[in-house]
């Protein structure tokens, strides 16, 4: 069997798995399950990005994942009334300023000033006096943005220009998120590599999670920037509502001419916006992944991830471009974020977790075949089917098992309790398979 066949037979299979969710459940389910697909499916052309290009363990995805969210917030949200004035968010930016001066100036004297006491001291003073500057200045600041109205704001939203009245109407600010999203994880990923990309394979990635854990417990606890734990709701979309399209007269007649009722065709419409816009960013990104491993970069980028110590003997910079790759496939990441909290509607930081959003997305880019651009793709959209449908799919199997058994049976609720590890527990049994079967992946490097 050619390749070419063998891969349009995968993602024939595939297709055939969302088609048959249609006509089985439903297309909202189908669509539903399509775009989350799509957005997975991005995560990881990022994460593959990394490993498969430079062999680069990042396990902290999650944090650039919830980074983009918060640019969507920024971006979609209008300011909220009373927070830009002095006393408010301007204090808070003037600290944050004021802080990076300070990292600035430590690393400024500890490059100048020759090795020694004085060194110490002057770091010490730097560190010490900037710190209690910083929280004269960003306390009062914070504190003012929190109180206004903290059941419904609380916080400096964003720079759409709608106002509070109006500001749904501009959906198209959600999409400029999309690209705030990809520069604000591409900002991060530099930092973190610039200090922790000299480290070893495993020590890097003890550093990617624990600085992901990091922004996360920023996002929930600092109410001033996204509310916290409080959730963000409301975000508007870039898409029609779906009671704007039933109060359509000309929306409702191509409905009866469907033969479908106008709710479902509004649901369906709507995902299909989803889909075609997430579809095309998606392509982007594959295609400007495909000409980067096929060109000279790409080589070079996988002769560092095969043996570093002969390309460096070749003159690359090594440490040089693994930044540069981590930057980019961070910022992959963090677009895919900013579309998930787009699709969503809402930035809820309690529901980042490291089983979804980065030990999930590693087990598609190594099913799908680390390092080959379309098996990431294939991985994405695998994967995230069955972590979604496979729950239900157990439960029903679990029903037709337990059907002959009494109803006080302890076996049966037991049997039935345990659908609900069926997730996990078929995770588990794809990797292994594929490990075992196919460990390059079902579509692997060529």
């Amino acid at each position: 069997m050619s390749e070419t066949v063998k891969n349009s037979l995968l993602f024939g299979l595939v297709a055939v798995l969302f088609i048959g969710t249609g006509f089985m459940q439903s297309w909202n389910v189908s669509l539903q399950i399509l775009n989350m697909a799509l957005i997975s499916a991005i995560m990881a052309l990022g994460v593959n990005l990394q490993w498969g290009f430079a062999g680069l363990f990042n396990v902290g995805v999650m944090g650039f994942v919830a980074v983009g969210g918060l640019a969507v917030v920024l971006t979609s949200l209008p300011p909220t009334p009373g927070a830009w004035v002095i006393g408010g968010a301007w204090r808070i930016l003037l600290a944050l300023l004021l802080g990076a001066l300070t990292m600035v100036a430590t690393v400024t004297a500890y490059k100048r000033l020759p090795k020694g006491r004085l060194r110490t001291l002057v770091m010490f003073g730097l560190l010490i006096g900037g710190f209690f500057l910083y929280r004269a200045m960003f306390l009062p600041g914070a504190g003012v943005v929190e109180a206004i109205n903290p059941s419904a704001l609380g916080n400096i939203g964003g720079i759409n220009p709608g106002g509070l009245e109006n500001y749904k109407d501009h959906g198209y600010m959600t999409i400029l998120g999309w690209g705030l999203g990809g520069l604000l994880a591409a900002g991060l990923a530099w930092m973190i590599g610039k200090t922790a990309l000299g480290l070893r394979s495993d020590y890097l990635a003890i550093a990617t999670l624990g600085i992901a854990e990091i922004v996360i417990a920023v996002m929930k606890n600092e109410d001033w920037l996204a509310r916290g734990v409080k959730n963000v709701n409301g975000l508007p979309r870039p898409v029609p509502y779906e009671i704007d399209l039933q109060e359509s007269a000309s929306f409702i007649a191509r409905a009866d001419s469907w033969g479908i009722d106008v709710a479902t065709a509004s649901s369906i419409t709507v995902k299909l916006g989803y889909s075609l816009m997430f579809s095309a960013v998606l392509i982007l990104i594959f295609v400007a992944a495909q000409l980067a491993l096929k060109s000279p970069w790409g080589r070079m980028m996988r002769a560092i991830r095969d043996n570093e110590v002969a390309a460096e003997a070749m003159g690359k910079n090594v440490t040089a471009r693994h930044l540069q790759i981590f930057v980019l496939g961070s910022a992959v990441c963090g677009i895919a974020g900013a579309m998930m909290t787009t699709l969503d509607g809402q930035l809820t930081p309690g529901s980042y977790q490291p089983l979804r959003f980065t030990f999930l997305i590693w087990v598609m880019v190594i099913v799908g075949g680390s390092g080959n651009n379309l098996g990431a793709v294939l991985g994405g959209f695998l994967i995230y089917f069955l972590w979604i449908q496979v729950e239900p799919i157990g439960t029903w199997l679990m029903q037709i098992v337990t059907s002959g058994m009494a109803d006080d049976s302890g076996l049966k609720k037991h049997l039935l309790d345990s659908a609900a590890h069926m997730r996990l527990f078929t995770m588990g049994i794809v990797l292994l398979l594929v490990l075992r079967f196919s460990p390059r992946g079902l579509i692997p490097e060529k």
